[in-house]
């Protein structure tokens, strides 16, 4: 099949959900979710095209010389489609009780801007070459804008002018020269097997230095100090942090830093020539500082959004680490941490429409009133921990055990310190929601007196349970894992 298909849903449904405006919010949110699923449809005949052997590829925009937009399915690209596909269904039923029961303004341009956001999420998964991962790196972050400001008043107006300040001049400043630079190196931008710079006579020094480019050029990755965008964010209402943390903003950066070093570099080059030497420090101090800030927050989503930045640095090291396990680990990491993730901020929006909290310490017993909520907090705890039965287990081993082919146990010393400091900050929340004793006045302060609307407790129910699926059954990710053609 060809991937363009994959942009057609989510582009085709945004005249119906302006047209159904606010009037028609039921059509208007049937339309989406049946476009949800036939994306998820796409990308499951897509998967099983590749499973076949099939080569997909779509026609060339060409823009300039040799260099074009284009499409082209690779397994890497596969995973990332059919993550996005199903949590955008997910996120779309949340986001219904969410943005009705908190009675959030101006839905129909919450929902146009998050489904031109698939599109262009889709757009990166399959991109074909870097400047096709350039495109649609930059319209992520432009129709994410309005999201982030969505709330309108000046917090929302200051974290989007910081989100866009960071992402935007980190990638014309930084990923802009990089992405020229391969292109004078190597005279292409094409994704290809062994990585385009594999024979270009770059030095070991041109390399290193190259790579922090794209490494810090890709504010999406979160990488300190590149990082601030991401807490600033959290202004949001509850839907778009999960779709920055889970679906689509953090993903793509994470996701074009694989990418870049599988098939741009070759993890054989990189590893050859030390390039990432100087930059895992980088990642190590983000995945431990983030830790330890995420450890003195009260507010939840600033509590989990530190954690974001923490989890997104095990992605970008198991990519510099670059041995086949590693990186393995890094991929399948995108998929466990976005299910375990997605269903802490799932919860903290849950909690915030049912009780109207939003800090740490006002969940003493919440959870005899909202136990669904927070048994799937436990549970999505576990997942970002890499705790059993959860599919973070698998991921975080895979990061590990790369880090001891390289023989630098360090980093392995950093994932076993951060490991603990994850469940510092975390399994205390639920603990305190199950065995404090509620306030005297929390009758008074809990109006419905039950959980969250149902909508979004189905969402959780689903993303909660796809964590563990994934500790139990993850051969269908580890199949196409296997696929990516590392040399």
């Amino acid at each position: 099949m060809n991937p363009l298909w994959t942009l057609l849903p989510p582009l085709l449904v945004v005249p119906f959900i302006i047209a159904f405006g606010e009037r028609r919010r039921n059509w208007r949110e049937g339309a989406i979710l049946f476009a949800g699923f036939c994306l998820f449809v796409i990308n499951i005949i897509i998967w099983r095209a590749t499973l076949a052997g099939e080569v997909q590829v779509s026609g060339e925009i060409q823009i300039l010389s040799q260099y074009s937009l284009k499409l082209v399915v690779e397994p890497m690209g596969v995973i990332f489609g059919l993550l996005a596909s199903f949590l955008w269904i997910v996120t779309t039923v949340y986001s219904i009780g969410y943005m009705r029961g908190h009675n959030e303004k101006n839905q129909t341009r919450f929902y146009t801007c998050f489904a031109i956001a698939i599109a262009a999420v889709m757009a990166a998964a399959y991109a074909g070459n870097l400047l096709t991962l350039f495109v649609a790196y930059e319209v992520i972050t432009l129709s994410t804008f309005p999201l982030v400001t969505h709330a309108g008043h000046a917090a929302a107006v200051r974290a989007g002018k910081v989100y866009i300040g960071i992402l935007m001049t980190s990638s014309i400043g930084l990923f802009l020269p990089a992405m020229i630079w391969v292109a004078t190196a190597s005279g292409t931008l094409d994704f290809a097997e062994g990585g385009v710079l594999s024979g270009a006579g770059l030095s070991g020094f041109s390399l290193a230095f190259l790579l922090g480019l794209f490494v810090f050029g890709i504010g999406k990755a979160a990488v300190m100090p590149l990082h601030r965008w991401l807490p600033a964010a959290m202004v949001a209402p509850t839907p778009v942090s999960a779709l920055l943390h889970a679906v689509a903003v953090v993903k793509t950066g994470v996701f074009a830093i694989l990418k870049i070093v599988t098939y741009i570099f070759g993890i054989d080059t990189v590893s050859a020539s030390g390039a990432a030497d100087w930059l895992l420090p980088f990642t190590a101090f983000t995945i431990l500082a983030a830790s330890a800030v995420a450890f003195t927050k009260d507010n939840l989503k600033a509590r989990l959004a530190y954690s974001t930045v923490s989890q997104l640095s095990y992605i970008v090291m198991a990519a510099l680490l670059a041995t086949t396990m590693s990186v393995s680990g890094g991929v399948m990491h995108i998929v466990m941490h976005a299910f375990g993730k997605i269903t802490l901020f799932f919860c903290a929006g849950a909690i915030l429409v049912g009780a109207h909290k939003d800090s740490i310490s006002q969940l003493d017993g919440i959870g005899k009133r909202m136990p669904l909520t927070m048994a799937a907090f436990f549970i999505a705890s576990l997942g970002i921990i890499g705790l059993p039965p959860t599919g973070g287990t698998w991921s975080k081993l895979l990061i590990a055990g790369g880090s001891f082919d390289t023989g630098m146990w360090i980093w392995v010393a950093v994932l076993m310190l951060s490991t603990l400091l994850n469940i510092a900050y975390l399994l205390p929340i639920p603990l305190r929601a199950f065995f404090k004793p509620l306030p005297e006045n929390s009758d008074a302060e809990h109006h419905d007196h039950g959980d969250a609307p149902a909508a979004c407790r189905y969402a959780i129910a689903v993303t909660a349970t796809g964590t563990v699926l994934l500790f139990f059954f993850p051969a269908p990710l580890t199949e196409l894992v296997a696929m990516i053609p590392w040399r």
